[in-house]
């Protein structure tokens, strides 16, 4: 089975597993329009692959009041986007036991960007893509941490589950239309994400081209839930996945009006 998208706008492209994936697309015969706000990384990646295959465009997601603006203006200049992957994140270890070092702005800006200016995104493109009579996909980067938390990264995984949460209901809103919801769940990848840690950061989880076939495979086989490792043993995470998307699935049933 092939990816059935043919131009990917990118959310996060500059880095990590946004970058990766943006490269795999291409290498594999997608457009991609990469999204950050680095100017220098996005002109590197339009001058590696040429502007018929790439493109780039810098935006701050986290100033939501933009976002409207910043929608129009991508479909209008580049209208056959069909797929939105919304990848961006930051992440921040906070000891809630301290009040006087715990950063309240911080950890509010770290679920705004996280979780908010995502579904602001979400919210200018779903109705440009279910006006399409052709497929179209939202493809949201969320997290194992979503599901059994890590202590000590609160925001990121409270911002997670929460995404989690959002992706479940906007896959049943939208499950008569044209749009395709996926998430693509990882464990932790050896990125810049966690560059807060010093030098040991980058050397954390898995590497970030075994986490890119793993996660393109799962795109080619058609999946909307791609869960890549665990957290803790294997059997008893995904049997928690499972239990919790049948128990959702079957409370969205019967909460489905009645025609």
């Amino acid at each position: 089975m092939s990816f059935p998208y043919k131009h990917v706008l990118l959310i996060g492209a500059t880095a990590g597993i946004g970058r990766a994936m943006a490269d795999r697309f291409i290498e594999t015969g997608v457009k991609v329009t990469a999204v950050g706000r680095r100017q220098d990384r996005l002109d590197e990646f339009v001058q590696k692959y040429g502007e018929e295959k790439a493109s780039g465009v810098a935006f701050d997601i986290s100033d939501i009041s933009k976002t409207p603006g910043f929608a129009q203006s991508v479909i209008q200049s580049y209208p056959d986007i069909d797929c939105l992957f919304l990848n961006a994140g930051t992440q921040n270890v906070y000891d809630l036991s301290d009040p006087a070092s715990f950063d309240l702005e911080k950890f509010q800006n770290e679920v705004h960007i996280n979780y908010i200016s995502l579904v602001a995104l979400v919210h200018a493109f779903v109705p440009v893509f279910t006006k399409r009579d052709t497929p179209t996909s939202i493809i949201f980067t969320g997290s194992n941490i979503a599901i059994v938390p890590a202590a000590t990264l609160p925001a990121y995984s409270g911002s997670k589950a929460a995404l989690n949460v959002f992706t479940l209901c906007l896959r049943e809103n939208l499950r008569n239309t044209n749009v395709k919801v996926i998430e693509v769940s990882p464990p932790p990848v050896q990125t810049e994400l966690h560059d807060y840690m010093g030098d040991k950061g980058r050397d954390l989880g898995m590497p970030v081209d075994r986490f890119t076939d793993e996660a393109h495979s799962g795109l080619l086989e058609g999946k909307d839930q791609i869960i890549i490792g665990a957290v803790g043993p294997a059997e008893t995470f995904n049997e928690i996945v499972d239990k919790r998307r049948e128990a959702f699935d079957n409370l969205a049933k019967l909460m489905r009006p009645v025609n």
